[in-house]
């Protein structure tokens, strides 16, 4: 029965080389010590009972672990990240002609006020919301 164990931890093991996940790693842990208890018992009920027992503290005992070293922290990446960084009026806006620009570290951004107001150029600004390809600024304060 040893056998059954070693392949069912090998399945578990390319299943986590397939996922992002880290869960089906204890899966297979614990398919290998039901395996080692399998050389001391024929039993398929103890050692069923020792796989599932084994996965879930493996599981409970490193998922604080897990959460300590993960990182989840959101980046803001694209697009979204240039959400609420101050800029430079370069031309100006004047949302009802749908003209304007901005730079924004750098790049140039064609641009609207922020509730149709007219902006001019050399006014700071902050990027308030993304429609389209045209940010939406406010005047800083």
């Amino acid at each position: 029965m040893w056998y059954i164990w070693l392949i069912l931890a090998g399945v578990f093991v390319i299943g986590e080389v397939l996922t992002s996940g880290f869960l089906i790693f204890w899966l297979a842990l614990g398919s290998l010590i039901a395996m080692a208890v399998s050389f001391l018992t024929d039993s398929i009920i103890i050692q069923t009972t020792v796989f599932l027992i084994s996965s879930v503290i493996l599981i409970l005992a490193t998922k604080p672990l897990v959460r300590k070293f993960a990182n989840t922290e959101t980046v803001k990446t694209n697009v979204s990240s240039i959400i609420g960084k101050k800029g430079l009026v370069t031309k100006d806006i004047n949302s009802i002609n749908s003209t304007g620009q901005v730079r924004i570290d750098g790049e140039l951004w064609s641009a609207i006020g922020e509730n149709d107001m007219e902006i001019f150029k050399g006014t700071e600004v902050e990027v308030v919301e993304i429609k389209g390809v045209k940010v939406i600024v406010t005047p800083k304060k």
